[in-house]
Order: structure tokens, then C-alpha cells, then sequence
């Protein structure tokens, strides 16, 4: 089976809710429906994986759930590990996260997404912070990158 690895990166709190949702929903729903098999690796750091999740899970609701998963990567351990189990189809800790200081894991499992993906959705808006180092991280590695900020989309439109 071919499988495609899809990251989601973008800051944690979001300035066009709607519009980005939007986006999201436009590119999950055309992976789901050109893709064999989508692995959909998210973060749970703020408002863009939030919106992420559910525009994931909703369109696995309407389209099925035999081509795709939901999976969490998480940057360390844990409290409510069950919750996100019942939730997310995976719950993935890499084992290359496991001695990284908690102060740098959540920059540490950016870079392994970025590491392990055929394409990076980003929301990135500013040039500074993590999404902003992850997106650049991506460019260098140069993955195919679809960008679900208001200025990029109508840009490149």
C-alpha cells in the first residue's frame, strides 16, 4: 500500500478561524480522495491543530475511514494519554523524543514531522517562532508545501 505522510504546522493561536478552517478542509478532502492512504500527523499545541483534528476527523465522517488516519505526535508524555487515545486513531511518541529536554520537545517533534512527511500544510504568518523555523525546515528538505494563510493563498491563488 502507498502511504502519504501529511504534516500540519502553524501558530498556536489563529487570526481568520474560518478562512483557515477553510483551507484545511479544501486540501484533507483532496488528499482522502487522490491518495491510496493518508497518515494526517498532527500536534494538539494550540487553535491551528485544534481546527486541524476536526476538520480531519469530520471529513473522514463524510468520506470514510478505510483511506486515512488521524495521528497525534506527541513531544513527551502525557497526563490524559487515554483521552487522546479515544479520540485520535494513533497517539505516536517517537523514540528520538524520548531524552530531548521538554524545553526543546515540541521544536524536536516539529522537525521529526517535517523529517517524516511528503507534505507539509502550513499556517504559517509571521517569519519567526516555531512554525515559522518548522516551515523553513520544510522548504530545505524541499517537500511539497501547501500554505493555508489568507496572504500565501491569495498570492499564489
Amino acid at each position: 500500500m502507498d502511504i502519504y505522510r501529511v504534516s500540519f504546522i502553524g501558530h498556536r493561536e489563529v487570526d481568520d478561524f474560518f478562512f483557515v478552517e477553510d483551507q484545511v478542509d479544501s486540501v484533507v478532502r483532496e488528499l482522502i480522495n487522490s491518495k491510496e492512504y493518508v497518515e494526517f500527523y498532527v500536534g494538539r499545541n494550540g487553535e491551528f491543530d485544534t481546527i486541524v483534528a476536526s476538520v480531519i476527523k469530520r471529513a473522514k465522517r463524510e468520506l470514510g475511514e478505510h483511506n486515512s488516519s488521524l495521528i497525534l505526535v506527541i513531544p513527551y508524555p502525557v497526563a490524559d494519554m487515554e483521552a487522546y487515545e479515544n479520540y485520535y486513531d494513533e497517539v505516536e511518541y517517537p523514540r528520538e523524543l524520548h531524552k530531548v529536554h521538554y524545553k526543546s520537545a515540541i521544536t524536536k517533534r516539529n522537525e521529526w514531522l517535517v523529517e517524516n512527511s511528503d507534505m507539509l500544510v502550513a499556517y504559517v504568518v509571521r517569519d519567526y517562532g516555531g512554525a515559522a523555523h518548522c516551515l523553513n525546515k520544510a522548504i530545505e528538505r524541499g517537500i511539497e508545501i501547501k500554505r493555508v494563510d489568507r496572504v500565501s493563498v491569495e498570492r499564489n491563488g
